[in-house]
C-alpha cells in the first residue's frame, strides 16, 4: 500500500473510529447560544454575565438551566426553560446554518466517507436533528448519540462509550473531535484520543492534537499516523 494513500483516499488504520461533538466542532454554534442565552434569560430579569455564559460550553441543557436560575426549580419547568431557549436558537441560525459550519468540516466528513464516525453531543435532540438534516449531513453518521439518551451528560465518559458501542468499536481506537472542557474530560475518560477543535479554547489539557478548523493541512497526516492502538 502506497504511503500516500491515507492522505488521497482519507482512510484509517483499520479498527479507527472518528466521534464528534456538534457545537463548536461541526457547527460554529456557540456565539448563536450565548446570544440566545442573554435573550432568553432577560425574559426572566436574569443579566447573563461571561462567567455564565463560560460555564454554559459543552453542558446539557438542564445543567445550564439549574446554574442559571437555581435548584428551586421542579424537572418540568427546567425542562421547559431548556426548550424554550432551543427553540429561539433553532430560529436565530434557521437561515445561517452553511454560514456557520466550521470551515472544511463537510468536506472532511466527505473524504473519510468509508471511515466508522459517529455524532455524540450533550445537546438536545430537536437541535441535533435540526442541524444534521438542514446541513444534509446525517448520511456521513453510522451513529448519533444526543444528551437525552444518555443519563449521564459530559464530563461522565457515557456518551462517548456509548457511541463507540454503537460502532462496534474500542474505545482505544476511537478519536474524538471536541472543543470544550467537559467533552475533553469525557473523551479522556473513555479511553479516547482527543483532537481539540480550537473554536471555544485554544488549548486543554487532554487534547492529544488541535486544529483551528478541518482545513488545518497537519491534521490528514496525523490521521494517518494514528495506529490501532494508538
Amino acid at each position: 500500500m502506497s504511503d500516500k494513500l491515507p492522505l488521497e483516499k482519507g482512510t484509517l488504520a483499520p479498527g479507527l473510529c472518528l466521534i464528534f461533538d456538534m457545537d463548536g466542532v461541526i457547527v460554529d454554534s456557540n456565539p448563536v447560544h450565548r446570544q440566545a442565552w442573554e435573550r432568553f434569560n432577560r425574559q426572566f430579569g436574569l443579566e447573563t454575565t461571561e462567567e455564565m455564559q463560560r460555564r454554559m460550553y459543552g453542558r446539557r441543557n438542564d445543567q445550564i438551566v439549574r446554574d442559571f436560575f437555581g435548584d428551586g426549580l421542579d424537572a418540568e419547568e427546567v425542562t421547559s426553560r431548556g426548550a424554550a431557549k432551543e427553540r429561539l436558537y433553532r430560529e436565530m441560525v434557521a437561515d445561517r446554518i452553511d454560514e456557520i459550519l466550521v470551515p472544511g468540516v463537510r468536506e472532511f466528513l466527505d473524504r473519510y466517507r468509508e471511515a466508522p464516525k459517529a455524532l455524540a453531543s450533550n445537546g438536545e435532540p430537536e437541535n441535533v436533528d435540526f442541524l444534521l438534516d438542514r446541513a444534509g449531513l446525517r448520511a456521513f453518521f453510522q451513529a448519533i448519540v444526543n444528551g437525552q439518551q444518555v443519563r449521564h451528560p459530559k464530563p461522565h465518559p457515557e456518551i462517548y462509550l456509548r457511541a463507540a458501542d454503537l460502532l462496534g468499536a474500542d474505545p482505544a481506537d476511537c478519536i474524538v473531535f471536541e472543543d470544550s472542557e467537559s467533552g475533553v474530560e469525557a473523551a479522556q475518560a473513555a479511553g479516547m484520543r482527543i483532537v481539540l477543535v480550537s473554536t471555544t479554547h485554544g488549548y486543554l489539557p487532554g487534547a492529544s492534537f488541535t486544529i483551528d478548523n478541518f482545513l488545518s493541512r497537519e491534521l490528514i497526516p496525523w490521521l494517518a499516523a494514528q495506529g490501532e492502538s494508538g
